[in-house]
């Protein structure tokens, strides 16, 4: 583990890890369209983050646990803050797709 994994740990790695053992979660890019189609955690959904307010339609169920990842962190960061003020209960900011140690979904349709 470099230097940079040593003071902020995995993240990104550990948060799919936690979504995919959480029954009923929903991991969400919140990168551009074309971000995601360069290359996206497989099984996330694409929910740009200038249209966050879309997760209300497609995730109604305001329970949902939601796992959200961007390029940085910064825009994830900023979806979860709107997220809570929509009245999701379990909203996780997963960081940065640039810690992603997994494989990468290329093209496709954002689910």
């Amino acid at each position: 583990m470099g230097l940079f994994g040593s003071l902020f740990g995995d993240g990104v790695n550990e948060g799919v890890a936690q979504a995919r053992e959480t029954e009923g979660s929903v991991i969400i890019d919140v990168r551009s369209l074309d971000e995601y189609r360069n290359g996206h955690i497989p099984g996330s959904y694409n929910v740009p983050v200038n249209v966050i307010d879309r997760v209300a339609k497609a995730v109604p169920d305001k329970k949902t646990p939601l796992f959200l990842y961007c390029l940085s962190g910064s825009r994830s960061a900023m979806a979860c803050r709107e997220l809570e003020r929509m009245g999701y209960d379990t909203v996780t900011n997963m960081g940065g797709i640039g810690r992603w140690s997994g494989e990468l979904v290329r093209g496709g349709d954002p689910r």
